[in-house]
């Protein structure tokens, strides 16, 4: 009598199990299909080239060679960094570490000496020409140290085959003599004749408002108005071979500009520096219309820091919503003219930030990391992780998978031979899963990041389900 009642629990048993994977075949197939279901927005439509920061004739090798992702930057400062004169210093100590960890480019504070002399970040420059070598507004050195020290550290980068940009800041002066104006019928702190390094000597003539007009697109701070259609004021800034721009460039081994303030001139200002000086440059236009920021790239012949982006991630995963990262911005409308970061000395409003950084850098456009971020903030193996990927991994065009409140998925379709990756984001509080459409049929993947264990192997028609951890990130490309 026991046995058929063996026979009977052995068929329940099987019953059981066949029940249990036809109904898991029946959830990963309705899964599946939800995925099918959304939409693949194909975001850019181009031949997949990397970003490109061009040549230079001051590295070592007379150029630069990108990695196949592009370059990514470090902004190589924050607001107030220490003062005393050893900051040129303190990154001429990291930048061996940086480069290794596959930083290509640091953008350094305005360097030359301002109206508070040592205390001064720089941003109310007053001789274009005194990198710390001559005793005007309270002291030789500037807050960064000396013209030695800086030339020491662009030696040091170059050495490590990393740019330098200069941030430069033409829109306003500070620190000049007071003199008599007859175009305000007062006296005003235009007179710049009597800077110690004798270059670039300019009084109100070159300052709205002048006989070339009352004002031009926007003043800064109360500061003298640098008028840029002043014969003076172009060729000291960009058409003289011993003026700011070439001596910068020539002398000092500047690789490019990040250019202050821009929305306080028009565009045609960096578009003329751009024609004689050369070098990369970006524009601080603080705007989220990405309208606007096009509009300036392309008629200052330059690179647009991506405002456009930076809002929307504050509002995607600060505001758990990330399908808000369906909607434009500049490096969707021109990867070649957006600059992405996530931080900077100015802004800091993204809570989120690995979850931007993972997007930044696997992402088009030239991304951006913040000193403190980096040396204080963050975990720096994180990003140095994200940092590799970038270089090695992101190539090619790109396409939004999924998105919705919580989950994100975008795939680089690859560039030269190179897979590209697909990208996985997760703001939720919990372990996502999900299929998605690669571009590898019959091929073994894995998560670059180490967050997930998963070597899935994508099917046929090159579908694989993929994971990403609670309020994280995961990255896949081919295991190789």
């Amino acid at each position: 009598m026991k046995k058929p009642i063996v026979k009977l629990c052995m068929v329940t048993i099987i019953s059981g199990l066949l029940f249990s994977c036809s109904q898991n075949e029946i959830n990963e197939s309705d899964a599946k299909a939800e995925s099918q279901n959304f939409k693949v927005i194909d975001v850019t439509h181009h031949d997949g080239k990397p970003f490109s920061t061009g040549t230079s004739n001051s590295s070592p090798t007379g150029k630069y060679v990108d990695n196949p992702g592009g370059g990514v930057m470090m902004q190589a400062f924050y607001w107030d960094v220490p003062a005393g004169g050893n900051w040129w210093n303190t990154i001429s100590s990291k930048v061996t570490a940086w480069g290794n960890a596959g930083i290509g480019s640091i953008w350094l504070p305005p360097a030359s000496k301002a109206q508070n002399g040592a205390f001064s970040m720089g941003y109310d420059p007053t001789d274009y020409f005194d990198f710390g070598d001559y005793n005007q507004n309270g002291s030789t050195e500037t807050r960064f140290g000396s013209k030695a020290e800086l030339v020491s550290l662009i030696t040091a980068a170059h050495n490590e085959n990393i740019k330098v940009y200069a941030d430069i800041v033409i829109n306003h002066n500070s620190g000049g003599q007071s003199e008599a104006n007859p175009f305000t019928g007062t006296n005003t702190w235009t007179n710049f004749t009597g800077v110690a390094s004798g270059k670039f000597p300019r009084n109100y003539n070159d300052f709205y408002k002048n006989s070339y007009g009352n004002n031009d697109e926007g003043s800064f701070g109360g500061f003298p108005d640098l008028c840029h259609a002043a014969p003076n004021v172009q060729n000291w800034l960009w058409l003289r071979a011993d003026g700011v721009g070439k001596y910068y460039k020539n002398t000092m081994k500047f690789d490019g500009w990040r250019f202050d303030y821009v929305k306080g001139f028009g565009p045609w200002v960096v578009n003329a520096w751009n024609t004689n000086v050369g070098g990369f440059s970006v524009g601080e236009y603080w705007d989220s219309n990405v309208n606007t920021l096009e509009w300036w790239a392309n008629n200052a012949n330059s690179s647009v820091f991506d405002f456009a982006c930076y809002y929307k991630m504050n509002d995607a995963f600060d505001g758990n919503n990330l399908a808000l990262l369906n909607d434009d911005m500049m490096w969707k409308r021109n990867p070649y003219r957006a600059v992405t970061f996530v931080t900077n000395h100015d802004t800091d409003e993204i809570w989120n930030k690995l979850l931007a950084y993972s997007y930044i850098l696997t992402h088009e456009g030239y991304p951006t990391i913040f000193y403190r971020d980096y040396e204080e903030w963050l975990d720096k193996n994180k990003l140095n992780n994200l940092i590799w990927i970038h270089n090695n991994k992101a190539t090619g065009t790109t396409s939004i998978l999924y998105s919705d409140n919580d989950e994100y998925v975008a795939r680089r379709n690859g560039y030269n031979g190179n897979p590209g990756l697909v990208v996985y984001i997760n703001n939720s509080d919990v372990w996502q899963e999900r299929w998605i459409q690669t571009n590898w049929a019959s091929t073994q993947i894995k998560d670059f990041t180490g967050n997930s264990s998963w070597y899935p192997t994508t099917q046929s028609d090159k579908w694989v389900k993929i994971q990403c951890p609670p309020k994280g990130y995961s990255i896949w490309s081919i295991n190789q």
